[in-house]
């Protein structure tokens, strides 16, 4: 049976800019992605996207671009639990399973129209038994974030055995609460799983004088730099690498935050980099709630949060000292460098600073996403080419200054 995970349209274009890059099911929230915490809640063998058509290159339906026979299709910004998943297993076909008006999942006993059949095609409908779990803003990927990196650890760690510490000069506090898979590397650092657990995925690394506090997930390949304080409800998502002071904070890949400098409540994408000394704001002087731009609304939006730090696209960069205020939102592709705060909103493909912006043109672009992604491994190929040329023109209305006419 096929698993496919969809987005729900009145919800996506509210966590963008995230989801400019991805299908809200491929955010990564706790350990996993809400794809993955699906897969193997349902035990399908594979996952796939019913989301843009721009990024189905990348998300595809399925491997051969065709979907036919029965098919669980899931809500991607719903994060299931066992009791949720248990509801899903035993949905009849054609009956779609409800949380108020919110489409959690359906069964389809055929999945060639899918599109058609989830507006029309259910011909019942069930209640959730509890309220479920659903990411519907940016900041609510934090603030679920050590919640789900709970659920993860034990979904993940069920009936397995961990790894050993195996450094002498690690101090341990809570063992029982830290799983350790294998290729893992500690030296000299402490960790404390007293107040949550603490996953290390394959082949990733604690370097000397790390201090990491659970709830904790470090993903396949990523580095906890020397003397870098993680305080707790922190996903490093897979390759990335983190220094300095982290907290309450999501990495969802192939990014880095490598020197000191203080990152909180905040949400990074893929191929980000924060260079040294970069500190972001998760907390305003007069303690008012936060707001922040929403690309849906168009305009600031009030966050009901006290804290909330920076929420960036994937490929965007800061320079050196960059001081991020409360609630910024970086687009997609930015480079943002200068003395000074930053404007709270920078469009994707931003070039500058406090001083101005001009626009980051594609062939620019390109240069460093090619360099950048190249040091991984990875080509940036045709499939990302076009879904980056598909953001920047989706975008364009927000680089204001684009619009502004030549002064001759």
């Amino acid at each position: 049976m096929h698993l496919l995970v969809f987005d729900d349209p009145a919800i996506r274009p509210h966590l963008l800019p995230l989801t400019f890059t991805r299908p809200v099911g491929a955010l990564r929230c706790g350990i996993l992605t809400i794809a993955e915490k699906w897969q193997r809640r349902l035990g399908a063998p594979t996952v796939g996207y019913l989301t843009e058509r721009y990024l189905q290159a990348k998300f595809p339906v399925c491997a051969d671009g065709a979907v036919t026979g029965p098919a669980l299709v899931v809500n991607g910004a719903v994060c299931p639990d066992d009791l949720l998943a248990r509801q899903v297993l035993t949905l009849p076909p054609g009956t779609g399973l409800y949380c108020g008006d919110l489409l959690v999942a359906a069964y389809l006993a055929d999945a060639s129209q899918v599109a058609e059949l989830i507006q029309d095609g259910l011909t019942s409908q069930r209640e959730v038994a509890e309220p479920v779990t659903v990411i519907d803003r940016p900041w609510q990927l934090f603030l679920r974030n050590g919640a789900e990196i709970r659920r993860d650890f034990a979904l993940l760690t069920a009936g397995r055995t961990s790894q050993p510490v195996g450094d002498a000069h690690t101090i341990v506090y809570g063992a029982e609460n830290i799983f350790i898979e294998e290729g893992v590397k500690i030296r000299a650092a402490i960790l404390n799983a007293e107040d949550g657990p603490i996953y290390l995925g394959k082949n990733s690394q604690v370097h000397e004088g790390a201090i990491i506090k659970g709830p904790l997930a470090l993903c396949e390949g990523s580095h906890v730099n020397a003397g870098a304080k993680l305080r707790g409800d922190n996903t490093i998502g897979p390759f990335s690498k983190v220094g300095g002071e982290v907290g309450n904070s999501i990495l969802l890949g192939y990014s880095n935050k490598g020197h000191d400098g203080y990152l909180g409540n905040s949400v990074l994408g893929e191929w980000c980099n924060l260079g040294a000394d970069t500190n972001t704001s998760n907390l305003k002087n007069n303690y008012a709630p936060v707001k922040v731009w929403s690309h849906a609304a168009h305009r600031f939006v009030d966050t009901g949060q006290t804290f909330c730090g920076l929420l960036m696209g994937d490929h965007s960069k800061a320079g050196i000292n960059t001081m991020f205020n409360t609630g910024t939102v970086v687009g997609v592709g930015a480079n943002v460098f200068g003395a000074g705060f930053p404007r709270p909103f920078i469009p994707s493909f931003s070039w500058g600073g406090p001083s101005g912006f001009e626009t980051f043109k594609l062939h620019k672009f390109a240069e460093v996403a090619e360099r950048v992604m190249s040091r991984r491994g990875l080509a940036y190929d045709a499939v990302e080419q076009g879904i980056v040329e598909e953001v920047f023109r989706q975008t364009a209305a927000d680089r204001v200054w684009e619009k502004v006419p030549d002064k001759a």
